[in-house]
């Protein structure tokens, strides 16, 4: 445990309880009141870890408005430990603690901790591709088609992409998957299907987390229009119920279609969208079967930040 000097405004009793139970914001605004700093030093001290958070966001945190969810603010939260003199994983702890309490407005099929841990490791293997999150393509148009097998196991999926480079020399698109829980991702197999080649596959077991590059026969340049399609197989984790698909900006058009196998229907399915990871969800719709009561499917003709997914209900 890392010890400091405690500020006369929050007695250590108060911290200790805060950090003890949470939530999350309570415990970082008693320890920045603790430490007596304000939130440009706060901010001051994150860059000196390299660390690049808005005084803003600082502000959310500790009012609950926001909570810390991309790699970058994981990061933060690691480094805010140190720079608020206190216990390691203490603020970390309670942002996976909900995880305990799982209701119905949380993932049925990965926990907030399994997510920020798979945040890590995609940050790391985007790292050894050389690859930023952005790559220089803006999404013009996104159709997705999700396969659910007998053994209602998530089997396959299918990407078909409409890009528009925002910047000169891209020659390549990084594609990413998070298997279930219980996946085997050095069994997932990527195939590029139009306008496109499989380049380096990187995976990390725990988390299920596999990227993959897919390489372009032309270099476009900023401004260019490129149309590809690629698949990645899997099947190699348990029962799944639900797909959600993560964007970090605002875009263009995202469909997405999950087809069900005739041995295997869902009772209930429905639509839903998160702000974050670390969100409630709202927005739930009904969903209904369709196409021979195989399919469902979703239609958002403008991205915005955050989640939008299908769950759905077995027997």
């Amino acid at each position: 445990m890392r010890h400091g000097t405690q500020h006369a405004d929050v007695a250590p009793a108060e911290l200790e309880a805060a950090l003890r139970g949470g939530p999350f914001h309570v415990a970082l605004r008693a320890a920045i009141a603790a430490r007596g700093l304000p939130l440009q030093r706060v901010q001051h001290h994150l860059s000196r870890y390299g660390v690049r958070v808005g005084v803003t966001s600082l502000s959310y945190w500790q009012q609950g408005a926001r909570r810390p969810q991309r790699p970058e603010s994981l990061r933060a939260v690691r480094a805010l430990e140190e720079i608020l003199q206190l216990p390691d994983e203490s603020l970390v702890r309670l942002l996976t603690k909900a995880d305990e309490h799982t209701g119905p407005d949380r993932p049925s099929g990965r926990s907030y901790r399994s997510l920020v841990e798979a945040s890590d490791v995609l940050e790391r293997l985007l790292a050894e591709l050389e690859s930023p999150l952005d790559g220089g393509l803006h999404t013009i148009g996104h159709h997705e088609r999700v396969r659910i097998g007998a053994r209602r196991e998530l089997l396959a999926r299918e990407s078909h992409h409409i890009v528009r480079a925002h910047k000169d020399g891209v020659d390549r698109y990084v594609a990413i998957h998070h298997g279930d829980p219980g996946c085997n991702p050095e069994r997932t197999r990527v195939h590029a299907l139009e306008n496109c080649r499989t380049g380096r596959v990187r995976w990390h077991h725990d988390t299920g987390v596999l990227v993959a590059e897919l390489l372009f026969d032309t270099r476009l340049r900023s401004g260019d229009t490129f149309l590809f399609r690629y698949a990645i197989e899997d099947g190699t984790a348990g029962a799944s119920c639900e797909y959600v698909r993560g964007f970090g900006l605002a875009g263009g058009q995202y469909a997405l279609q999950i087809r069900f196998a005739e041995e295997a229907l869902p009772v209930r399915c429905h639509r839903f969208t998160q702000h974050s990871a670390a969100a409630p969800r709202s927005g739930r719709q009904e969903l209904a079967l369709s196409g021979r009561h195989r399919s469902v499917h979703l239609v958002e003709p403008r991205v915005r930040s955050g989640i939008v997914g299908i769950g759905w209900e077995w027997e």
